[in-house]
């Protein structure tokens, strides 16, 4: 049988995500949970045989086998353990918590319940970064000494809980650089981090308290590799988007970088000195590809996933950089 799939949330992010998953013929939908009217309708157009439900603890009712969680940062790790103690499987949005302690409650109570465990963690899915990934892990690129990594977004959310620090955990470094963070350490292996430095500005200065960030950089050092990274809302870049994670080796570098501003468009790029080579180019239908993925390894196995260990460790580097 396949897995039977509950979804909390089913705003843009939590719909494409249900669609994704219903695509794959992995899962089933079974039910969802939205207060808005017009989100629901919209999730019933993808899932027209899935109920909808007033309540997570209604929808946690449900003969339901895992949990899709589409909330703001505030209510993940709150939600993710509560589904997980009542036996669910979890696929969450980023941030799965707002710090590291947060998150290691949520891997701790998956561990505990022998359930698994994904984040929405995209930007590894698209095939230029798994073009990149492979590159560095097969010792293609010599030894990576160098990373730098940059979001830059010339929008900025337009939810106001985004600049709650209480309810979001930060500003654009856990909204945009928490997935440079994973992408750099997810590369590299999840080497030991350490010297971790930043600096968080607001509208150009220094944050004040209940402010969150910005504009940030930062660096630490990652294994071997010092990586660098710079991330922004609202930032004059004279386009859209400023995306691109570089790997640089003693045999030669790689970069992911987004094209003409677009947020979903990517190149992957090998060079040789002053010699490059493309390796991958768009069209890439990328964006819900991790739940896609998440949905087949439910109908694989529901058992936790060591890999899940390792949020862990990008969120601790993210309290480095808010010096927490």
């Amino acid at each position: 049988m396949k897995p039977r799939i509950g979804f909390l949330g089913t705003g843009w992010i939590g719909r494409h995500r249900m669609e994704a998953m219903v695509a794959t013929g992995a899962i089933e939908a079974v039910a969802f949970c939205d207060p808005s009217d017009a989100c629901a309708a919209e999730a019933a157009r993808v899932a027209p045989e899935a109920a909808r439900v007033d309540s997570f603890e209604a929808l946690l009712a449900q003969d339901i086998d895992g949990v899709v969680i589409a909330t703001p940062s505030a209510l993940h790790a709150q939600q993710s353990i509560r589904a997980l103690q009542a036996g669910k499987a979890v696929f969450c949005q980023k941030p799965l918590g707002r710090t590291g302690a947060e998150t290691q409650a949520v891997v701790d109570a998956a561990q505990a319940a022998d359930r698994l465990l994904g984040v929405d963690l995209s930007y590894r899915h698209t095939q230029a970064m798994e073009h990149i990934a492979g590159l560095v892990r097969s010792g293609g690129l010599g030894q990576v000494f160098a990373v730098d990594l940059t979001f830059h977004n010339a929008y900025g959310p337009d939810k106001p809980w985004f600049y709650d620090p209480e309810q979001s955990g930060g500003g654009c470094v856990v909204d945009l650089g928490v997935h440079l963070v994973d992408l750099a350490l997810w590369t590299l292996g999840f080497p030991p981090v350490s010297g971790v430095d930043a600096r968080l500005l607001s509208a150009g200065r220094p944050l004040a308290p209940g402010q969150v960030e910005d504009y940030a950089s930062a660096q630490f050092t990652a294994g071997d590799a010092q990586v660098r990274l710079a991330c922004s809302w609202r930032l004059n870049a004279g386009r859209d988007a400023v995306i691109e994670a570089a790997f640089y080796g003693t045999g030669g570098g790689a970069a992911l970088r987004n094209v003409n501003g677009s947020f979903y468009d990517f190149t992957a790029e090998r060079f040789d000195g002053t010699a490059t080579t493309r390796l991958a180019d768009p069209p890439d239908a990328w964006g819900a590809r991790s739940a896609a993925v998440w949905a087949e390894q439910c109908a694989r196995s529901l058992a936790f996933d060591a890999e899940a260990l390792q949020f862990v460790r990008s969120a601790q580097v993210l309290d480095g950089i808010y010096g927490r």
